[in-house]
Order: structure tokens, then C-alpha cells, then sequence
């Protein structure tokens, strides 16, 4: 009679086996059905085509090398002057203390926003300067619109595609700039010091993504991609370089004399200030500045009353954002604007097949 038993319930045991095996296949071979039968968007296709073309070009490969040395250069230099502050007990008790990894230098190099300040541009040339004339050249632009894709896609498709490897990109280079400074220096940075570091990280990319968007409107508007190229960096030379001595030479010709009363050289320095803020490298400079140095109270010129009635105390980031929220505001309208003239420049673009 035991036996019986015994066999009945290796029985109802196989059984049981035999079913869970069944379920268990027919549940993979139905989520193996339903990806086969998944649809990709064509957006998306059209995305991942973008990035892995950008990540295997030599020209990406030759800006990820020169931002990289820049970056370790700028790395080195912070982590020396940090380490020798440290021996020397001089500012180890700072409570912003592993900022500075992103701000210091001994004078050799410049720090590290200044790097991204300098080099961000060029990568957003390199990687927008011939999205849409390199592919009208040789014939592809005609074929992808022949087939049945909205045309924004195709647009659209390029600039998340760019803007993805940039944000990538920069944050694997601060994440790496906080691993090498947490394990060397020793000192892990607090969370208001990492928000800090994050909002400086998605500022550069909005900065890049501005020059991302100005060099896909040229690569619209000319049909060589040399044309395009050389407009990009030519904008670029003039903001960075030739702005500066404009507005140094219309400062020397109004300022004003010595017996001006102080409301004067106030509104004389706050037209200076204005003038420079043109620039989109000065509105991310004064914006990062702020971010990562937490004593900076102000981005203007100040009265006697107000530098004498302020606190010597670091700002918490809330200050620190309503500081520099004119400046965000300036990099956020002049990317859209650069993006909405690329988009209504390429949906009026007639194309045609070679």
C-alpha cells in the first residue's frame, strides 16, 4: 500500500513537472514571438544609426582624444594643488573642498571647466557641420526621404543622436574626474557637492548643444561641408576672440571720467557686463563659476552698501540657481532658437535626387 502511495505521488509529481516545463516554454516562446514581431520606430532606427556613425568617425575619435588629455592635464594639475593643501592643512576643513577638483590649477593648465568651456564648441562643430549636406552630396538624403519616414524624424534623429554621445560623453568625464579625486585625495564629496557637479555637467551639454544646433543650421543652409565647417569655427573665433576686443575698445572710448558720480560707473560697468554677456561662452562661464565656486554671491558690479552688508558665507544651491538662472535662461533660448531655425530651414529644403 505504501508503495502505491509512493507512486502515485511521483506520478502527480511528474505531472506537476510536465506542466510547469509547458508553461514555462510556451511563455518564453511567446516573448520570443512578440520581440520578433515588435516594431521598431523608425525614429529610433534612424537614432541608432546616427550614434554608432558618430562613435566609429575618426573625427570623434580625434576631439575624444584631445577633450581626454585635456582632462587628465587639467586632472593632474587640481590633484597636486589639492594634495598640497592637504599636507599643508590649508583649506582642509572647507566644506566645498572636492570642488575644487574642477576649478583649481597651479598655472600651468587651466582648470577643467575652463577646458570645456574652450573645447566644448569644437565638438559640437565636429559633430553638426555636415549632418545634413554630407548626406545631400552623396545621394542617401534623397533615398531616406523616398521612403515612408516623416521628414522631421530625420532631423530630429540628428540632433538626439549628437546630443546623446555629448551627454555621455561629459558625464562619463566628471564621474571620472570624481572616481580619480575620491581615490586619491580620500575625500568623498557631499550631496550638495555632487548636485553641484551634475548641474555644471548637464550646463556644458546645453552649452555644446547650442554650437550642436548652430552647425546643423549651416550644414542646411550650405551645400559644401567645407563652407559649413569653416562658418562654424568662424563664429567661434569671433565670440571667443575678436567680441573681446570689440567691446574692449568701445569700453576704452565711453568710459567715463574721473569725476563721474558712482550711479554713473555703475551703469557704465553694468553696460560692459551686458555686452559680454552676448557671448554664449561668457553666459556659461559666469553660470559654471557660480556652480562650482560656492562664494561667488554675485555676477555684477556691486554698490559699497551691498558689498559691506553681505554675509562671507557660501551660498546653498538654491542661491547659487537663482544667481545663475538669467544665464541658463540665455543658453536655453539661444539653443531652441538655433533648433528652430534648423528645423524650419530643413522642412523648407527642396531635395532632390542627384
Amino acid at each position: 500500500m505504501e508503495k502505491l502511495h509512493n507512486a502515485i505521488d511521483r506520478l502527480k509529481t511528474n505531472a506537476w513537472l510536465t506542466k510547469t516545463s509547458d508553461a514555462v516554454n510556451r511563455l518564453f516562446t511567446g516573448a520570443r514571438e512578440r520581440s520578433a514581431n515588435r516594431v521598431v520606430h523608425p525614429f529610433w532606427i534612424i537614432v541608432q544609426k546616427e550614434i554608432s556613425d558618430h562613435v566609429r568617425s575618426w573625427r570623434f575619435n580625434v576631439l575624444l582624444f584631445l577633450i581626454l588629455l585635456t582632462c587628465f592635464g587639467s586632472l593632474y594639475t587640481s590633484i597636486t594643488t589639492l594634495v598640497d593643501e592637504l599636507s599643508k592643512s590649508k583649506n582642509a576643513d572647507d566644506p566645498f573642498f572636492f570642488l575644487k577638483l574642477f576649478t583649481l590649477s597651479d598655472g600651468s593648465l587651466p582648470p577643467f571647466h575652463v577646458f570645456i568651456g574652450f573645447l566644448g564648441p569644437l565638438l559640437g562643430i565636429g559633430l553638426g557641420f555636415d549632418a545634413i549636406n554630407s548626406e545631400q552630396n552623396s545621394g542617401t538624403l534623397s533615398r531616406v526621404m523616398a521612403q515612408p519616414v516623416h521628414r522631421d524624424y530625420l532631423i530630429n534623429a540628428k540632433f538626439v543622436a549628437a546630443l546623446t554621445v555629448i551627454g555621455v560623453l561629459f558625464f562619463a568625464l566628471g564621474f571620472l574626474v570624481m572616481g580619480f579625486g575620491m581615490f586619491i585625495i580620500g575625500i568623498p564629496p557631499t550631496a550638495e557637492e555632487f548636485l553641484r557637479i551634475i548641474f555644471f555637467l548637464l550646463l556644458s551639454v546645453l552649452y555644446v548643444a547650442f554650437w550642436l544646433n548652430l552647425a546643423v543650421f549651416l550644414s542646411i543652409r550650405f551645400r559644401q561641408a567645407a563652407t559649413s565647417a569653416l562658418t562654424a569655427i568662424a563664429i567661434w573665433l569671433f565670440f571667443t576672440v575678436f567680441y573681446q576686443i570689440i567691446v574692449n575698445l568701445v569700453a576704452r572710448a565711453m568710459a567715463p571720467s574721473e569725476m563721474a558720480s558712482q550711479e554713473q560707473l555703475l551703469g557704465y560697468q553694468q553696460f560692459i557686463v551686458n555686452l559680454m554677456r552676448i557671448v554664449p561662452s561668457q553666459l556659461y562661464t559666469d553660470a559654471t563659476t557660480t556652480l562650482l565656486v560656492p562664494s561667488v554671491r554675485s555676477l555684477g558690479p556691486l554698490t559699497m552698501e551691498q558689498a559691506y552688508g553681505a554675509i562671507p558665507s557660501p551660498l546653498p544651491l538654491g542661491q547659487s540657481l537663482l544667481i545663475v538662472w538669467p544665464q541658463l535662461t540665455g543658453l536655453i533660448a539661444a539653443t531652441v532658437v538655433c533648433f528652430a531655425m534648423s528645423y524650419v530651414s530643413f522642412m523648407r529644403k527642396e531635395i532632390r535626387s542627384r
